[in-house]
């Protein structure tokens, strides 16, 4: 709702603020995790937590929405206007992708490290949170065009996490490995 809000007024400090509070790196992590251990049980519990809790936040933005417009506080005129600030929620590109890559690496590496503290970071550097609110907002609005292409950002972030954060694992290990075969290794 913070993001729907960020999007609607064109505001950059509102959807850094909802980025900042996204929850969606725990599901990530546990999917990420799932690949590395081959354990499907519990990438379909972190995909299932990850897709539900999204649609869950789209339907309650779209009912926001739905209460925002009631009081005259949002409008389809300024979802449509020009928004220079916060277009790029629906407008899908390879560099938001890159992003979502190196976020996804900094993110994974946050979590098997001692420098959890920058997760925030990792989290407000990434379009996830307000694609999802600019496609709840367009839904309610009945724009297929922003609704669209903000969906597409959200998945286009999301296996770019996916793909970052697993790899970085896979690397990880294959470190950690090597290294525990040299420390034991006989002279």
């Amino acid at each position: 709702m913070i993001a729907a809000c960020g999007v609607v007024l064109d505001n950059a400090i509102l959807i850094v603020g909802a980025m900042a509070v996204g929850p969606e790196f725990g599901p990530l992590a546990g999917i990420c995790t799932a690949i590395v251990q081959r354990a499907p049980r519990l990438a379909l519990h972190s995909l299932v937590a990850l897709l539900v809790g999204f649609a869950v936040a789209m339907a309650v933005t779209v009912g926001f929405s739905l209460f925002m417009d009631a009081v005259n506080l949002f409008s389809k005129a300024q979802l449509r206007a020009e928004r220079p600030n916060t277009g790029f929620v629906y407008a899908p590109d390879w560099f938001p992708f890159v992003v979502a890559v190196l976020a996804g690496i900094a993110g994974t590496l946050s979590l098997t490290s001692a420098k959890s503290g920058a997760l925030v970071g990792v989290a407000i550097s990434v379009t996830t949170v307000p694609a999802a609110a600019n496609a709840a907002v367009a839904l309610f609005y009945d724009d297929a065009y922003q609704a669209w292409r903000s969906t597409e950002q959200l998945l286009l972030n999301l296996v770019a996490l996916i793909l970052a954060g697993t790899l970085t694992l896979l690397a990880q290990k294959g470190l950690w490995t090597t290294q525990r075969r040299r420390m034991t290794k006989p002279t």
